[in-house]
């Protein structure tokens, strides 16, 4: 089975593509300076356009997995992730806390999708 990268850089490809499933990179907001909350949404209204441009949708979402800079953000993550999951199309997902890349977010997001 052919492989599809999408974004290709030196160390890793924004998406790749294989049997009808897509592996995301993990997304951080552009803007690193609003709250949790903020940055989640930002976060899933960019990974929602990417499943669309690659022929999925949140519905198609098969895992997550959720880096939080602080759990005291969880439940200001959780507020946004609850409103973007449709009810019965939850996948299945991990959330860890730790220490994040540069530009100090405070949540990334990676996930893996079914196409349609």
């Amino acid at each position: 089975m052919e492989i599809k990268r999408f974004g290709v850089k030196q160390r890793m490809s924004a998406v790749n593509e294989h049997n009808g499933v897509l592996y995301f990179a993990g997304k951080v907001a552009p803007d690193t300076s609003v709250s949790a909350a903020e940055q989640t949404k930002l976060i899933l209204d960019a990974l929602e356009r990417l499943l669309n441009e690659h022929g999925s949708d949140k519905n198609h979402v098969l895992s997550a997995l959720i880096h939080l800079h602080d759990f005291s953000d969880f439940d200001a993550m959780n507020s946004v992730w609850d409103e973007w999951i449709d009810n019965g199309n939850a996948p299945a997902r991990t959330c860890v806390g730790g220490v994040m890349m540069d530009g100090n977010p405070l949540v990334e997001i990676t996930i893996t999708a079914a196409k349609k």
